[in-house]
């Protein structure tokens, strides 16, 4: 039954409208989100947000008209929000033609990167520190870059690179969200016309191209055929067919011991005689597959936790459709972390839990764990939580790509299904790292014509999920527009938590190279709980930071322990005042766990079905497999 006009409207529009599939489409989608719950106009309806005006009905059904027409467009129109790049190219320019200061800043340095270009030119091999390229950037690494000319060409790009820079930093009456666009912008157009992109720039391509005459160009050809037929065909990059969930990936033995509308959870067997009677959870994100705690056997953090002698649950959360466009964040408190930790509580009666969270999935837990501490429930034993952030006021790079209008435009496109869908977020987090995920794999798959062998980590960065549009639009709005959960304005059943509620010892991931979850921003749960925290600083990025098991070389972390009314450090203190470790994290955690841990006795039975928690299909499960 149609709960206001707008939506009969709708439905009528598309009913005539029969020869258009897509408006139809659009209608219904429209018609689906017409409910006060998604928007940005309707966040105050949701119940993590505070108080707020609530859209009036003229509002809602002028809305569902527009997005009806918006599904017309939707191929046509752009991925990001054209007022966003403009406002901030404009506050750049306006600001900088108002700088005599700044301009001249910018002419002096010109000249001086002039004379030094004139210099490349006469003697391009000699070594000059103020043109290498920053240590994570490998473009001119090969020792042929020293040769001329090819020195000359990279050292003039790394000038124009500190040039542009300074230009689009520094200018003053700048908002810093604005300075960040223009900066990242600038750097994405240069790394599109470095010289390492180009066949005769490049000696290293040069060299091969002569070497094979033109032959490697030949297969990089076919290599850029394939990966637009497996794009368009949304099917997984070349390789990753050689890792089978099931088979050699996520092989842990288990059970799914729950089923519910979002989650499966997975008990998995114990491979020791005695275990640690308090369990451990396992929350990962849902941005992804939770198997990246479970990948192959020699880097399983799931298999590591079972070998040393506990009793592991992990949620596998579902890959929603457009059935699924209502689930909010208050559905994945509920049918996530509570109902495995209802379900846990019948398994292994008695026992407290410690508790892991990856990621986004880390954020829910510590709302779900401040609940916790809220209603002095003893569910928790302990809280880990992995690159996972809980301030959101610099949450790096990636609130590039969050402002208001931008995430209005990303309400209006999963209106139309939904859902985001995972190429839209794949995206994103390539432009994040463009220089590594774009322009170095045409490098070598384009300009070299190899293929590289494709990593269990890879495969897994292949196999995206959706996101259900109002948990997605809570999330952005609520976390990272207005940081409701470090304000102490999130909500879970309708009352407000506050992380000084976390009454348990934290053991708090960051990593150095983390570019989605900055490990200074991490570090901020510092100044939020008030309980003991141990700080673990890794080396790596957002996943092969994480993923790191023992004999892994160059690995290294730093750690250090706070108790509450210890004096609070800032980043940089701490990261003075911590002694750097060689090896993995993993080891210092588990010593950590067996610390908070009481000794082994017999494992738990799998499942409960006595209690209505019969073992279910094998590990890793139905979930897993949606596409």
């Amino acid at each position: 039954m149609d709960r206001h006009p707008a939506v009969k409207t709708l439905r009528q529009r598309a009913n005539v409208a029969t020869a258009g599939a897509a408006v139809a489409a659009g209608a219904g989608a429209a018609a689906s989100i017409s409910a006060p719950r998604a928007g940005s106009r309707e966040r105050a309806a949701s119940p993590w947000l505070g108080t707020g005006a609530p859209p009036t009905p003229a509002f809602e059904r002028w809305q569902a008209l527009e997005r009806a027409v918006g599904a017309l467009l939707g191929p046509w129109r752009a991925d990001l929000a054209p007022t966003t790049p403009l406002g901030a190219y404009m506050d750049w320019w306006l600001h900088l033609a108002a700088s005599p200061a700044k301009q001249a800043e910018l002419v002096q340095l010109a000249v001086e990167q002039l004379w030094h270009a004139a210099s490349i030119a006469t003697d391009a091999t000699a070594p000059d520190a103020s043109v290498e390229p920053m240590p994570q950037d490998k473009r001119f690494a090969d020792p042929r870059w020293r040769s001329v000319p090819f020195a000359a060409l990279a050292r003039t790009f790394l000038l124009q690179q500190h040039w542009w820079q300074h230009a689009t930093t520094g200018v003053p009456g700048v908002t810093r969200h604005h300075e960040q666009m223009v900066a990242f912008a600038a750097r994405q157009w240069l790394d599109m016309l470095a010289p390492s992109n180009s066949v005769l720039g490049n000696p290293v391509v040069l060299e091969r191209t002569l070497a094979e005459h033109g032959a490697n160009l030949l297969r990089g050809a076919l290599h850029a055929g394939e990966d637009l037929l497996r794009d368009a065909l949304d099917l997984p990059p070349a390789g990753a067919e050689a890792f089978r969930v099931g088979e050699n990936i996520a092989v842990t033995p288990g059970r799914v011991v729950l089923r519910n509308r979002l989650i499966e959870l997975i008990q998995y067997a114990p491979s020791t005689p005695t275990t640690h009677p308090e369990p451990v959870l396992i929350v990962p994100a849902w941005i992804m597959k939770y198997y990246i705690l479970d990948l192959s056997p020699h880097n399983s953090l799931i298999k590591h936790l079972v070998d040393h002698g506990h009793t592991v649950f992990a949620i596998s959360w579902k890959n929603p459709d457009e059935a699924d466009r209502d689930l909010g964040l208050q559905d994945y408190h509920e049918l996530g972390v509570r109902a495995a930790l209802d379900a846990i509580a019948r398994i292994v009666p008695g026992a407290r839990t410690h508790a892991l969270g990856y990621c986004l999935g880390g954020t829910l837990l510590s709302m779900s764990a401040a609940a916790l501490g809220r209603a002095k429930s003893p569910a928790l034993k302990s809280l880990t939580l992995l690159a996972a952030q809980t301030d959101f006021s610099d949450p790096g790079e990636l609130s590039l790509f969050i402002d208001e209008a931008q995430v209005h435009l990303l309400e209006d496109r999963m209106a139309l299904r939904g859902y985001l869908d995972k190429r839209q977020m794949a995206s994103t987090f390539r432009m994040l790292r463009s220089a590594d995920l774009i322009w170095s794999y045409r490098l070598i798959n384009y300009l070299l014509g190899e293929r590289r062998p494709v990593s269990d980590l890879m495969a897994w960065n292949a196999d995206g999920t959706r996101l259900p549009q109002r948990m997605h639009s809570e999330y952005l709005h609520a976390l990272f527009l207005d940081d409701a959960l470090a304000h102490g304005a999130m909500r879970i059943d309708g009352t407000p938590i506050n992380l000084h509620d976390i009454r348990v010892p934290i053991f708090n991931v960051g990593a150095v190279q983390d570019h989605v979850a900055p490990w200074r921003s991490v570090f901020k749960l510092h100044t939020y709980a008030d309980t003991e925290q141990t700080f673990v600083l890794t080396a790596g990025g957002h996943n092969v930071g994480i993923v790191n098991p023992p004999g892994q070389p160059k690995s290294s972390y730093r750690l250090l322990r706070w108790k509450p009314g210890d004096r609070l450090l800032t980043p940089e203190e701490w990261l003075a005042t911590a002694a750097p470790h060689d090896g993995s994290w993993w080891t210092a955690w588990l010593d950590w766990l067996a610390r908070h841990s009481s000794p082994r006795e017999r494992p738990p039975a799998m499942g409960a079905p006595d209690a209505g928690l019969p073992p279910l299909d094998a590990a890793p499960g139905r979930y897993v497999h949606l596409t």
